[in-house]
């Protein structure tokens, strides 16, 4: 931790009995001060733990028929968590509910979910995105933020406010500590400064002035009041951690048990993944995770170029900087293809060799797969349907998907007779096959509008003999618009060239 976020210590000449009393007794005073809903957000670590802790105390010791404002729970779960860290919260929430209801108090937990199109496998295996990388972060939004903002806005929608009470502390960072300062100086009252991101919303951070260490000392001396060992929170940190200790913190060098970071175990936006491999390295029972890391590691290639189409999305071409680098776009379907097969093989053997608890684990959902087939067979043509046959060929199993139309999905004859006009011509063959797979889906609507538009795009996707081509024709462009400046227009690609990351898709 750096002297700039260490700050004065909260419990600096007060006891912890103090410190706590202090707290709850304000919790108490804001919850009864209107008629306000709270939304608690809770991931399962240490510091949401201590805030939801310090509610549950404070809304303890009010008398029954002053708990009268619904406190919901929510903790956002995007499907990829670090499995041991999910289970967890997951049990944890089930505890808190049926805690909840035993203790008479208006605590609602709430599992949050991203929507089936917006999971991590639906986007890189389904569309093709390309792993995260920090110029496209495009997981984030989709799975953590949409969620939870959803849920908040349904409450703002139902009671027309919300108090967000979150677990953020001024010395996790100095960019934490500088946003907290700017919202510190427009409270509206006291300890409530308003969300930028969501109207009718304010945030509460009770422990914001707490350090990691005294967040562990709370933890570890006050009792989890639904029913669930902080000791077993503890335990879990420390095999997160690569010494496999939490140590007494004495100087600013020291590490601390609370710099372990728990998130998705597929997160290529850091280095590596040293908390998942710590607890490999560290328990023998979590060795089964090990798949789980060979996959991320795969995922996190440094020029993934090589696996990813040389048109955008949409089928444009871009050229990129003064050297005019070309961007490539999403995954080619032989890599979303491989992909899911080192998937599906991961979770294979997960569920023929992990431990009996987790051998019911699903990595990859039957709804995502359902709308991966989708988006291959309906939105990019991919017409011979082949996500059942390799969920077959990986898992042993049939898949449990009904039939597509016959109208949309070519045979496999179909398909080898098209390759063999095609005589080898792999983007000859992409595109005929999506001209087929184009017409075959109009035919089965009823107005047709569209249809020349959708052929007409489908052929300049397919216009190039190949990559070398299409890039050649980028950088004509470019050097005939720069010749004769204002007398090409600009198309939109064009406008955002200089603007894109190598890795945007």
């Amino acid at each position: 931790m750096s002297t700039a976020t260490r700050g004065t210590s909260a419990f600096e000449g007060s006891s912890l009995k103090e410190v706590v009393a202090k707290l709850t007794a304000e919790i108490r005073e804001l919850y009864t001060a209107d008629e306000v809903p709270w939304v608690v957000g809770y991931s399962g670590g240490k510091d949401s733990t201590a805030v939801l802790q310090l509610v549950w105390l404070a809304l303890n010791e009010l008398p029954q028929e002053q708990r009268t404002k619904p406190v919901y729970v929510i903790s956002t779960d995007t499907l990829v968590e670090n499995p041991i860290v999910a289970s967890w919260v997951t049990q944890s929430l089930e505890t808190m509910r049926q805690a909840a209801v035993g203790q008479h108090l208006p605590i609602e937990p709430n599992r949050l979910t991203p929507e089936v199109k917006d999971t991590f496998w639906v986007g890189l295996i389904g569309r093709g995105y390309p792993a995260p990388r920090p110029k496209f972060r495009w997981c984030t939004e989709r799975m953590k933020i949409k969620p939870s903002n959803k849920f908040i806005r349904s409450v703002v929608r139902r009671h027309g406010e919300a108090i967000l009470v979150l677990g953020i502390r001024k010395q996790e960072s100095q960019i934490r500590a500088k946003t907290m300062a700017k919202h510190e100086k427009r409270r509206v009252r006291d300890r409530l400064s308003p969300n930028a991101n969501l109207p009718n919303s304010l945030v509460y951070s009770p422990i914001e002035d707490w350090s990691s260490d005294e967040v562990w000392t709370f933890l570890m001396q006050q009792e989890n009041p639904w029913g669930y060992s902080n000791k077993d929170l503890l335990t879990m940190y420390q095999s997160a951690s690569e010494d496999s200790e939490c140590p007494l913190v004495v100087d600013d060098t020291t590490p601390s048990c609370g710099d372990s970071r728990f998130g998705c175990w597929t997160c290529t936006l850091v280095e590596q993944d040293k908390s998942m491999a710590a607890m490999i390295q560290n328990d023998e029972e979590k060795e089964w995770m090990q798949p789980l890391l060979d996959l991320r590691n795969k995922l996190d290639v440094a020029d993934d170029t090589h696996l990813r189409d040389f048109r955008k999305m949409n089928g444009k071409i871009q050229i990129f900087g003064q050297d005019n680098r070309l961007v490539h776009g999403p995954y080619t379907q032989q890599s979303r293809e491989t992909w899911l097969r080192e998937l599906l093989k991961a979770q294979t053997w997960v569920r023929r060799h992990a431990p009996e608890h987790v051998r019911g684990i699903e990595l990859i959902t039957m709804p995502e797969l359902h709308e991966i087939r989708r988006i291959w067979v309906f939105d990019k043509h991919e017409v011979e349907d082949s996500l059942p046959r390799i969920f077959k060929e990986e898992t042993g199993e049939d898949f449990p998907g009904r039939p597509l139309d016959e109208h949309l999905a070519l045979g496999a004859d179909e398909i080898d007779l098209l390759r063999e006009a095609c005589e080898g011509d792999e983007l000859l063959f992409t595109t005929a096959r999506e001209l087929l797979g184009v017409e075959r889906k109009f035919r089965t609507m009823t107005r047709r509008a569209g249809l020349f538009d959708a052929l007409e795009d489908t052929i300049k996707r397919g216009f190039f003999d190949n990559k070398e081509d299409a890039y050649a024709y980028a950088v004509r462009k470019k050097q005939l618009r720069d010749q004769i400046p204002g007398q090409l227009p600009l198309t939109k690609d064009d406008e955002n060239a200089d603007a894109s990351a190598p890795h945007h898709a």
